[in-house]
């Protein structure tokens, strides 16, 4: 068994999975260590802010693919396929075997679309909606307790920049959807 430890075996392999230092490249070595820090605690905070949920789903048979389905559906009722393909960045291949699954399962509904019957619209039902509440809650209370933690406006501060580190050309999409919640709802209430 080789000793990890042994520097002498490191100077054996090969060097051709090395980025040359000359390349113009900014290195991880090179980088401003507080953001390096920042990029860490971005990778633990969602590790445990998935933790509850990701235990929940498992039970079910289910991964985060469906909870990020589920979550868009339950939030937007009346989502058209289209939108969230958008959303989510996924393939239609991706998202039909999720899809499919939560549909045959009796989390969420489709209907044809009223303008465009080509349109599928995607409703939570009344046990997708309670799945969706039950992944949500431990986060909203992650969520609380560590805005209550932070300094006064510190919601302010985290929203501004978690708005910042999405891209600038889906900056405005995020900001649309998250602003959308309204007439989204409306649409369910024509639906009954």
């Amino acid at each position: 068994m080789t000793d990890i430890n042994d520097s002498s075996r490191i100077s054996e392999r090969p060097n051709n999975d090395r980025a040359p230092r000359d390349s113009g490249q900014q290195h991880a070595g090179d980088a401003d260590p507080a953001f390096i820090e920042l990029a860490e605690l971005l990778f633990f905070a969602y590790r445990d802010f998935i933790s509850d949920p990701d235990t929940e789903l498992a039970q079910i048979g289910y991964g985060r693919a469906h909870h990020r389905v589920l979550h868009f559906v339950s939030r937007h009722p009346g989502l058209r396929v289209a939108d969230l393909l958008d959303i989510l960045k996924i393939t239609k291949q991706s998202l039909g075997r999720v899809l499919k699954q939560l549909i045959d399962e009796g989390y969420i509904e489709q209907e044809a679309g009223h303008a465009d019957k080509r349109e599928r619209l995607l409703f939570a039902t009344a046990r997708g909606q309670a799945l969706a509440r039950r992944l949500m809650a431990p986060q909203l209370a992650r969520i609380a307790q560590a805005l209550a933690a932070a300094a006064e406006n510190g919601d302010d501060s985290v929203r501004r920049f978690l708005n910042r580190m999405i891209s600038d050309e889906e900056r405005g999409k995020v900001a649309s959807l998250l602003d959308a919640g309204q007439p989204y709802q409306n649409r369910a209430l024509e639906r009954q």
